[in-house]
């Protein structure tokens, strides 16, 4: 699997997303990031493995803990292709605009 569908699969999930939301705020050990959830640690050790597997986080060693860390950076290439798609319906709804204030003022093609 790309690099882009790795992402879009790990964001696919709603818990992966409050995780991430979670360590916008600050890199957070388990414990941490388990605490406003309603599953064990070992279940966020999964969504910690996939977020790290997707690169939307590192996770490094401090003695017996792993704090995990968002990388921003990952989220570039979803961020861009998405833009892509933005102009496209900016443009649309722009096209759309331009008829409805045609269609106020009476005039016609």
């Amino acid at each position: 699997m790309d690099a882009l569908s790795n992402t879009f699969a790990a964001l696919a999930d709603p818990t992966r997303r409050a995780i991430l939301a979670r360590l916008a705020l600050g890199e957070a050990n388990v414990g941490e990031i388990a605490q406003p959830f309603a599953i064990s640690g070992p279940a966020v050790t999964k969504h910690l493995k996939v977020l790290e597997q997707a690169g939307l986080i590192s996770r490094s060693r401090v003695a017996q803990q792993r704090p995990a860390r968002l990388e921003p950076e990952a989220l570039r290439a979803a961020s861009e292709w998405l833009g892509e798609y933005r102009r496209f319906w900016d443009a649309k709804f722009d096209d759309l605009d331009a008829y409805l204030a045609k269609l106020q003022t009476g005039e016609t093609e």
